[in-house]
């Protein structure tokens, strides 16, 4: 059967790749993650050489930019997990809701997480980064399951009906943060650190809080992406192929929240690398999600890494968030995307 698209994979509409292009641009993009992580462990206020980040690996480097360097290991790390999570949730969620400009937060997982922040930092007062991530897990993924819980009930509502229950879900919890924030100065400099997005600053053990829900959320999605590519022609030929929409719906939407409340919880609400990154994709691979997924897991990363290296390196001896960089690269993307879609419409 001739590969078939539809609006809701987006602009491209090429068929799949032959296999030795696939193979091409698979080992670039991961050459291309493999710099960025490198580029990360060497650039920063101190730049530091290959020879120091081999130096500090082994043992034999000097002292102080040892130290340098081993401070580098947790954001590059965090940088990767978080850079895949948001890259495939937003990839999950364009597919499932055929909505080319759908994001990981779409079911209110940002506004949950803010809302446990706040809440926490109200009740007990300031927490350390690692205590921000346990409290940001469990609300955005709350706001996520309650997202869904609501937009399905009583049947299938379509993904309109999802659509609107996480804007609605979002607003209320928006509205609870703002109200917090600005009452309780505590909570919101907490807040204001978090919100914005960052690398800088975080442990191994950030990582190892939010590693099980992201690798649940990897799992999960690994399971429904074959699905994705009979759910792009339409329900009902989805249904003539012996596919479970209801399966791959549920299931890639729970995948998706649990990638991105992982990765919101322990870096920040980061914007545009899982809007941006799946329009990338699909121009290198086409719409094909058993090629989407694991190049989503290469790009997001290394877009993510390497606009955390212009942040550290772009002010120095300062740094600017990886959120605002993010957004500055993301726009640009973005924009060519509606630009593909008006022309292709």
């Amino acid at each position: 059967m001739a590969t078939q698209t539809t609006a809701a994979t987006g602009p491209d509409r090429r068929t799949r790749p032959g296999g030795v292009r696939v193979a091409l641009m698979f080992g670039l993009a991961a050459a291309a993650l493999a710099g960025a992580a490198v580029l990360s462990l060497v650039m920063g206020s101190r730049i530091t050489t290959p020879a120091d980040v081999i130096g500090a690996l082994t043992g034999t480097g000097e002292e102080f930019t040892t130290t340098v360097v081993e401070s580098r290991y947790p954001r590059t790390v965090l940088g990767i997990m978080a850079g895949a999570s948001l890259a495939l949730a937003g990839t999950l969620m364009q597919g499932i809701t055929r909505n080319p400009l759908a994001d990981p937060g779409l079911l209110g997982v940002n506004a949950g997480a803010a809302a446990a922040v706040v809440t926490v930092t109200a009740v007990a007062g300031p927490t350390t980064v690692t205590g921000t991530v346990w409290a940001a897990l469990p609300g955005a993924v709350l706001a996520g399951a309650a997202a869904y819980t609501v937009g399905t009930r009583g049947g299938d509502g379509g993904m309109v009906r999802l659509i609107l229950a996480g804007a609605v879900i979002s607003a209320v919890l928006t509205a609870y943060v703002q109200a917090i924030a600005l009452s309780l100065p505590d909570s919101f400099d907490s807040y204001r650190y978090w919100v914005v997005g960052s690398l800088a600053g975080r442990s191994f053990d950030v990582f190892w809080a939010a590693l099980p829900v992201v690798g649940a959320g990897l799992v999960l999605a690994l399971c429904v992406m074959g699905g994705l590519n009979a759910m792009a022609l339409g329900r009902e030929a989805a249904v003539s192929l012996g596919v479970s929409t209801a399966w791959v719906q549920g299931g890639g939407l729970v995948a998706a929240t649990l990638l991105a409340a992982g990765a919101t919880a322990a870096v920040g609400p980061i914007a545009f690398v899982g809007l941006a990154v799946p329009h990338v994709v699909r121009a290198m691979v086409g719409v094909d999600f058993r090629l989407q997924v694991p190049f989503a897991l290469l790009v997001g990363p290394t877009l993510l890494l390497l606009s955390d290296v212009v942040g550290r390196t772009l002010l120095r001896p300062t740094e600017l968030m990886v959120g605002v960089v993010t957004a500055f690269v993301g726009a640009p993307v973005l924009l060519y995307a509606i630009r593909r879609m008006r022309s292709t419409a």
